[in-house]
Parts: structure tokens; sequence; C-alpha cells
């Protein structure tokens, strides 16, 4: 009995120590754990002055910028003349950008030429691409009611020509002009208009988007002046589409933060002209190089077919990859629950290229992950059915068949029958890419292919209206000096516009990419001054400065992206610069914009003082992050947007 009480002794002391030695274990586990995971940096030095700052650094307003409001009103008597010398109907290839800045010009022209204009036909989307008969080119994506109600102070618009001209149209006897990509007034009003006042109707056939010279005499100010009207008055997107994109705005800002929306620039035909194919690998950079080969033949790019993309991409002519926005964004302060809209209808590379960005911002999201299959495809209207791009199987023999066949074969013994050719599958022909595995000839594009083109529109639209509501914009590629308008560069310009003071970036890809070549073996470790640098980089674009740089740039080339100072006004004195900035060929950049009027001054002012007071009350409140961690712990509380199934459609950009 003593040993057995002994035993048990000896068993209890041990279960005891073993349970003192597991509270021990997990009391140092939990200690450890929650250091690493609760512990809090302290303030960020970079906005020390307080949270408020912070919040107002990585989302706005810009204080410098603030003076700045939307104002493009006539200045001057401006009727409409009551005698028209004829009709222009107008015909536009390319994408969304390209359409888009393409009209604003018809406007102006049709009024230089004091010409009617019919509503310009967009061939991307004509009913022989396969999309609805509900719709015809132009109203697939604009509101026609709209557009020209907005503009009958200005030109006439009509829908379509009379049914005569209709008749003379269709046996080919007006003249048609295929002007070259920003014309000079000049051109139209010695080249066009003696051919209208001719015949009363020309044609004008728009390829590469702008037709009219960026950068117009200051006595052609109300030219400008009515483009601004037309992008950003007149050019209103049918209801549906601005619908739906107030209700992805609205689940974007769900749970009570801003957003970030990002456009990569990842165009096929945008990498294939300034030569970036090395930065992709396998089929990417096969596909780049057979557009850039393409565009040597027409004599778009008048280069060799093989460029060194490393230098090109340290000269700024290729894109900032989605790694490098991540790494910027996290240079900047916005914490990983961040949630950021990925614009563009094409990300050339796929998923697999934004795969870092989305590992670095878990909330990367786009409209596929936010609306379901069937609101997208509302947009469609209802389309008849196409074939599919698979190819058919062969038929199947009968068994009578395949015993007459075995008879016919000839002598025995035979060789066994080859074995049944490899089945296609679904993934391996869906897209723009199934072709490089079977010949080195890029085929046709299918009717299919057109009606996605077709949609892809449609999805360019939807992100557009997102990026311009977006609480702050940055670009991946905009201005990229081939010349043609870009999508990122529209959107910043009609940010510009609409709220000067909102954040926008302009990065200056040549200073950034010597900033990542600095920091290259330390990209997600780097050391405070590398930070620095980046801040002051982008903080600098945020400004007066960051805007006279892309100014410099953009506006020669797109007045649509830097529609100042002719579309803008004033609220008070400009304080810093006396004098209007001028560009390198005298046309007007910045502080050269009117007064506003007083009924503006005296709206903005009671719409201010109420929005402080709300801001106020909602910093006291405490809804405001307190700091990094916070806002990152947010992220396993249920910060992350729910995602709604939906496909994306893999378009190709064929020509009408």
């Amino acid at each position: 009995m003593f040993h057995k009480s002994k035993f048990k002794l000896a068993a209890l002391v041990g279960i005891a120590l073993s349970v003192v030695s597991l509270l021990v274990h997990l009391l140092l586990a939990n200690y450890s754990a929650g250091d690493f995971i609760h512990h809090k940096l302290g303030v960020d030095d970079f906005y020390a002055i307080g949270q408020k700052l912070r919040y107002r650094k990585l989302w706005g307003p810009v204080s410098s910028l603030e003076t700045l409001q939307p104002y493009a009103n006539t200045r001057t008597f401006y009727p409409v003349p009551k005698e028209q010398n004829g009709f222009i109907y107008a015909k536009i290839y390319g994408g969304f950008d390209k359409i888009r800045s393409a009209i604003c010009d018809l406007v102006a022209i049709a009024r230089l030429l004091n010409a009617t204009l019919v509503i310009p036909e967009i061939q991307e989307s004509l009913r022989s691409k396969g999309i609805s008969t509900k719709f015809n080119s132009f109203s697939y994506l604009y509101n026609e009611e709209q557009f020209i109600a907005a503009l009958s102070n200005d030109v006439i618009v009509v829908k379509s020509l009379p049914n005569d001209l209709k008749e003379a149209r269709k046996k080919t006897k007006f003249p048609t002009v295929s002007p070259q990509n920003s014309a000079p007034p000049n051109f139209y009003l010695t080249e066009v208009l003696p051919k209208l006042k001719r015949s009363k109707v020309v044609g004008l056939i728009i390829n590469h988007g702008g037709c009219l010279q960026s950068i117009l005499p200051e006595s052609m100010a109300e030219y400008q002046r009515l483009r601004c009207r037309v992008a950003f008055h007149a050019l209103q997107f049918r209801p549906e589409i601005q619908i739906l994109g107030n209700q992805i705005v609205e689940r974007l800002r769900a749970f009570g933060r801003p957003y970030l929306a990002y456009h990569p620039g990842l165009v096929r035909d945008t990498l294939a002209f300034h030569g970036c194919a090395e930065l992709f690998q396998d089929v990417h950079t096969e596909l780049i190089q057979y557009r850039r080969k393409q565009m040597i033949q027409r004599r778009v790019v008048h280069e060799g077919l093989s460029v060194d993309s490393v230098a090109r991409k340290k000269n700024g002519s290729c894109p900032l990859m989605p790694e490098e926005v991540g790494l910027l964004l996290r240079a900047m302060g916005y914490p990983p629950n961040t949630t950021i809209y990925l614009a563009g209808a094409e990300t050339f590379g796929g998923q697999r290229i934004l795969v870092p960005l989305r590992a670095m911002y878990a909330n990367l999201v786009d409209r596929t992950f936010l609306c379901s299959k069937k609101e997208l495809s509302s947009l469609f209207g209802p389309e008849y059915p196409l074939p599919s791009n698979l190819p058919h199987p062969p038929p199947v023999k009968s068994e009578k068949q395949l015993i007459e066949e075995w008879k016919k074969a000839g002598s025995r013994p035979r060789p066994l029958p080859p074995p049944p050719a490899r089945p296609f599958y679904q993934h391996e022909k869906e897209g723009w890419y199934g072709w490089v595995a079977e010949t080195d000839k890029e085929p046709d594009p299918s009717p299919l292919d057109l009606r996605m083109q077709a949609h892809r529109l449609l999805w360019d639209a939807l992100d557009y209206y997102v990026s311009v509501e977006a609480d702050a914009f940055f670009p991946g590629f905009n201005n990229d000096g081939s010349g043609w308008p870009d999508f990122s560069s529209l959107v910043m310009g009609h940010r510009l516009y609409q709220t000067a003071s909102g954040i926008t970036y302009r990065p200056d890809r040549k200073t950034l990419v010597e900033l990542f070549e600095t920091n290259r073996d330390n990209l997600y470790h780097p050391k405070r001054n590398w930070t620095v640098l980046v801040r002051d980089h982008l903080n600098q674009s945020l400004g007066v400065d960051g805007l006279l740089v892309e100014a410099r740039l953009s506006k020669p080339a797109s007045f649509l992206s830097h529609p100042l100072p002719e579309c803008s006004c004033r609220t008070s004195k400009l304080p810093d610069i006396s004098n209007p900035v001028k560009g390198k060929n005298g046309e007007l950049l910045y502080g050269g914009e009117d007064r506003c009027p007083d009924w503006m001054v005296h709206g903005l002012a009671m719409v201010s003082v109420k929005a402080t007071d709300a801001k106020d009350e909602e910093v006291e409140e405490g809804e405001l992050p307190e700091d990094d961690n916070d806002l990152e712990g947010d992220s396993d509380s249920g910060s992350r947007i729910d995602a709604r199934p939906a496909e994306q459609d893999d378009e190709m950009d064929p020509d009408d």
C-alpha cells in the first residue's frame, strides 16, 4: 500500500508539472505571437503632425489646387450660326480612348466649318460586329439624346443624314477625307471646307484618335472650352452603364473607406509600339513581337523589331509593373487592406502578372469581382447566339460504317491505326493566344471575337466612370509619348477638370525606375532614405509642380489630358505665381485661369463649410484609423470585399 501511494503521488506530481509546463509554453507562445501581431509601430513620423494630416496626405484634398474649379462656359458671345455649310459624317476606328478623343475633336471641327454634325459611327460597335439590335453604334456607349441637347447652343447635331442624302452616300457620291493625327485647323479650312461647300456632305475617316491639333491659338480658346463641354458634359454614358457604375462605387465604399483606382496600362498595342516585349515571358513576348512586326509593316513603327526593353524601361517608355506600383503604394503609407480597383478592359499578362500586387493588397478587385455575370451581361442587351471558336470534333461513325471500312482496308495483317488526336480543351482555345502553339500567323477574328471587342468598349466605359469617381488614382502608363490618346491620361484630365484637388498621382516613370535600380536588392525592406525619396516624388506629383511637369508632356499630345487653364476658374487669386506659366511653344499651362463667377464662389463656400463640419464630426467619433496597424488589423475583421462570381471576357483587337 505504501509503495502504491508513492507511485500515485509521483504520478500526480508529474501530471502537475506537465500541466504547469504546458501553461508556461502556451503563455510564452501567446506572448510572442501577440507581440508579433499586435505590436504597434510608432507614429509615422512622415506625417508626425497628426492622424488627420496623414489621412489628408493619402486621400486628399490637395490644398494647393483647391482654388481650381471646373468652368467650361463660354466667355464671349457664342451663338450657333443659322446658315450651315452642309453635313459632316464620320467613321471612328479604334478603342475607347481614341473614340472619346475623336468625338470631342469632331464637334470642334463641325463648329469650325459651320457644319451640321451627324452622330459619329463607332466602327467597333456596329451591328455587323454582333451587338444587340437594341443599339446603334453610338448609343452602345453614349446617351444620344443627352449629346444632342447638351450641344444645342454650340453645334447642330442630327442622328442621320436626310433620306435623299443617305441614298447618295450609298452610291459614294460624296468625298471622304482621312485627316492625319492632330491636323491643324488650317487643314480643315483649306482642304475640307471647299469640298463641303461644293458637295454639301463630307465624310471623315478617323483612325488615330485625335483628328484636331491639341494646342490651338489663344484666339480659339472657345473651341478648347467646346471640347471640354463635349468631353465632360455632353458625352454621358447611357443610363445602364451609369447605374452599374454607381453600384460599383457604392460597393467599393461599402465599409466607409475610400478606394484607389489603378490602371496598369498593359495593352498589347502600346507595349509593341514601345518595344517592351522583354519585360514579359513565354507566349506574351511572342505576341508582343508579332504585333510589333505588324506595326513595322504598316509603317506605324519606324524602328527595328528587336530593341532593348531594359533601356526603354529606364527611359520611361515602358509601364510600371503592378509589383512596382504595389511597392510605391506601400512606401506612401497605404495599409494592406486598402481597396484598389483594377481598371481597364485589357491587362496584358493576365492574372499572373498581378500576383505580387495582390499579395501586398488583398483587396485588389475589378468589375468581375464586384458584379455578377447577370449584371454585366445586362449591359449587352439581347444578342443572337454565335458559333463557338472551338474546333468541332469529327462526326461519330456508326458500327456498320466501321465494319465496312475494315473490310475495305486491304490485305491482312495490317498495322494498328494511329491513336486518336489529342482533344482540345476549353482553356487552351479561349482568348487571344491559342493560335501561337499552332501557327505562325494570327488568325482573322471570328464573329465571337468581334463581339468580345465590342464588349470591351463597355468594360472601358465602366472602368472610366469608376476611375473618375475614385478617391485616388494611380496610372501605370500614362503619357506614353506615342501621340495617341490613352485611357489613364483621359481619366487624369477628367479628374483635373472635375475635382482638381483630388488625389491623382502623376509619376515620372524615369525617376521611379532610377529609384528602383538603387534599391533593387531591398525592394521589400527598403531603407528610410529610399522611402523618403519615393514619398517626396509622389507627393510632389500631386501638387502644382507635378501638374506643370505633366502638362508640358501631355498637353501637346492631348488637350483633354490637361484642360487648363481654358476650362477652369479660380475662387481666389493665385498667391504663389504672379505670371501665368507657359510651355515651350507659348501655350498656357497654369496660372491663366479666369476668376470664378460670384454665384459659384458663394455656393462653394457654403458647401465647404458643411463638408468641414461633417468631417470634423467623423474624426471626433473615431472613424479614422489611429495608425497603420489599426488599418492592417481591420483586414482580419471583415474588411475584405466579398466577391461576386463572374467570368471575364478575353477580347481581341480587330479592325473593321
